[in-house]
């Protein structure tokens, strides 16, 4: 998968994060390495506790599922935040940012726009329809055992693209900084997170969510204040300093290509500041937007969150929060992105990682004294501390999505149907689901080793944007919706999504990875000439600044070469994809724009051609519930 793909999708996953030699240059340095595992030592002490002090309160399956709807819309909204705020939204957001200036900003405001929708249409509603689940949502006013089959399949569908991404950026980052192999660093952080649920349940990870976030949000504060100063606080003064230095201009430079000769230096700067530089076809920038913002309002574990507050007004109150709190973060990554490119700058940042995820940390590296240290490797441990909390918090809440979706929907709402259930029972159930999908995730992690699993975060989106999202929409605001609907937008969304991505160049494609392979090595002759030439003269005029980026280039090239070498290595006589192509069918990197108007389209359909008495004789008392919330605690006794 090229570069620009691995920046398109590892916002949400740190998946660019498994070159593992990439990253390892940005790892602490053997001498700091105690301070690394003290600071991580400290995170993990802390959440630990909290599920301690949290599992002395979950008695019920209400405790375990929604901490017993005791959240405030405070404190669920750092929680949302601390859910959404996936460890690569921050890192990966910067690091885009310091590699395309303005089009890595529009990621953090089209993700901000997607709470708007959650905002208007979803909190509310959820809450007071819903109990536990998605599935709740679906089965109130249609066909219990047939929605709640769909649904939950859909969540775990959902879940297991988002953790895998997850676990396997945790796996890397741990095993690169603190020094433990890839297998055992899985392990680690599936196991942390399943004490996490399974002892904790929601209420451990609200809190842990919570914590994350602050510490997050802090830590940006931090450097971005720090990064700041020097300017009085003027957005001016510290764009022009952006724009004026050369780093930028000569990332610049390169984006460009041709164009960029007849362009002055301050040219070249200012388009740092303008669009263009990432998004080259606006129709896949809109395809990706959609699916981001209708997969918000459909990601299980962020539906989860409004049935874990008292009232719908703490539903409202914590969407607002969290739009508070996810767009102040997203500004500070302006700074840390713009901070980055200024004072580490692109080149070394792309050397590190392809996708610029490494931003951020080389900043706070940088900010606090360089590599060689004790604060500046301080401030890396602690940064890639709070990423790592970050990772768990995120998949806790997806493990606990998924377990939910088995052990209240279709272990209680589908095999038990009908038949008693202790809160006891169901809590039991939870668990033994909570072991078996943190085992799932695990086991997957192990097995996508060294795989760019980016790809997966955003297909993730796009099930949810394409079948919960219509399914969950049109069953609150439609009154000709019934369970045909429900199950035809649930199978042909996620179908319509999964199939698109396997036919669009997601996929690796063995002529496209070897053509450019053999273009890189066709030039090998002529750069490494050229290079040693200006490494002799520099030599000559005893120029360092020469000799220093000469020896860059040099490096940069052997790396490009040993790629282009391996690549060829390891296609030898392929020509085709997974799927048998050549070359992809659609351009989308993101199938958003065709496959969520299908699953509309689908539910559509499906709720015309199919009859369904229960969904029309329950419509007047879900425009009632869903506007007033009367007896939502009631809600799954339908």
């Amino acid at each position: 998968m090229n570069t620009r793909m691995k920046g398109l999708f590892a916002l949400t996953a740190m998946a660019a994060l498994t070159s593992t030699p990439a990253f390892a240059q940005a790892g602490v340095s053997e001498q700091y390495r105690w301070l690394t595992f003290t600071v991580f030592a400290v995170v993990i002490a802390i959440t630990m506790y909290v599920t301690y002090l949290a599992a002395k309160r979950v008695r019920s399956a209400s405790d375990f599922y929604t901490a017993g709807g005791g959240v405030t819309g405070l404190q669920n909204g750092w929680a949302i935040a601390g859910d959404y705020l996936s460890a690569a939204s921050f890192l990966g957001i910067a690091g885009l940012i310091s590699l395309y200036g303005y089009d890595g900003f529009m990621y953090s405001v089209g993700w901000l726009v997607a709470y708007i929708t959650v905002l208007l249409l979803i909190a509310e509603p959820c809450r007071n329809i819903g109990r536990y689940t998605l599935a709740d949502i679906l089965a109130y006013r249609n066909d219990p055992r047939k929605t709640r089959i769909v649904g939950a399949l859909s969540v775990i569908t959902v879940s297991t693209f988002y953790l895998t991404a997850q676990m396997v950026g945790g796996g890397v980052l741990v095993k690169t900084l603190i020094g433990i192999n890839y297998e055992t660093s899985v392990i680690c952080v599936g196991v942390l997170m399943l004490a996490y649920v399974l002892f904790g349940g929601m209420v451990a990870t609200t809190w842990v969510q919570i914590i994350k976030a602050v510490l997050l949000v802090c830590a940006s504060l931090v450097i971005v204040v720090l990064v700041w100063v020097p300017y009085g606080f003027s957005l001016p003064a510290f764009l022009q300093d952006v724009v004026s230095d050369p780093k930028v201009q000569a990332r610049v430079a390169t984006l460009l290509g041709d164009p960029a000769k007849s362009m002055s230096a301050a040219e070249l700067g200012q388009r740092f500041l303008e669009p263009g530089l990432y998004f080259k076809a606006p129709i896949d920038q809109i395809s990706l937007g959609m699916a981001l913002v209708f997969g918000t309002a459909g990601l299980p574990h962020i539906l989860m969150r409004f049935f874990t507050v008292p009232t719908a007004q703490q539903a409202r109150k914590s969407v607002i929060w969290a739009m508070a709190i996810i767009g102040g973060f997203y500004v500070l990554t302006l700074f840390l992105g713009f901070g980055a490119a200024r004072h580490v700058g692109p080149a070394a940042i792309a050397a590190v990682d392809a996708g610029g995820n490494m931003a951020g940390p080389l900043l706070a590296q940088y900010i606090g004294g360089g590599q060689d240290s004790f604060f500046g490797n301080f401030m890396l441990a602690f940064v890639s501390a709070v990423a790592f909390a970050t990772i768990v918090a995120v998949v806790a809440g997806l493990v606990l999505a998924a377990a939910s979706a088995m052990a209240h929907d279709l272990y209680v709402g589908v095999f038990r149907a009908g038949k008693p259930v202790t809160p006891q029972a169901q809590v039991g159930a939870a668990r033994v689901a909570t072991v078996i999908v943190g085992a799932m995730s695990i086991a997957i992690g192990i097995a996508a080793k060294g795989q760019n699993v980016a790809v997966l975060v955003g297909l993730a989106f796009a099930v949810a944007a394409s079948a919960n999202f219509p399914c969950v929409l049109l069953t609150l605001y439609w009154k000709r919706c019934n369970t045909g609907g429900i199950v035809a937008g649930m199978l042909v969304g996620t179908l319509a999504a999964v199939g698109l991505t396997l036919l669009s160049p997601n996929l690796s494609y063995p002529l496209t990875i070897k053509a450019a392979a053999h273009k890189v090595l066709d030039g090998e002759a002529a750069k490494r000439a050229a290079s040693e030439s200006a490494m002799t003269a520099a030599r000559t005029t005893a120029d360092a600044t020469a000799l220093a980026k000469a020896g860059k280039e040099l490096a940069a090239l052997d790396k490009a070469v040993a790629k282009a070498q391996g690549d060829l290595s390891k296609w030898g006589d392929e020509r085709t994809s997974f799927m048998g192509l050549e070359k992809p069918l659609i351009a989308l990197k993101n199938p958003g724009i065709i496959s969520i108007p299908l699953g509309f389209l689908a539910v559509i359909l499906g709720s015309l051609l199919f009859r369904d008495k229960r969904a029309e004789n329950m419509w007047n008392e879900v425009y009632v519930r869903q506007n007033t919330g009367l007896l939502a605690a009631k809600a799954t006794g339908h």
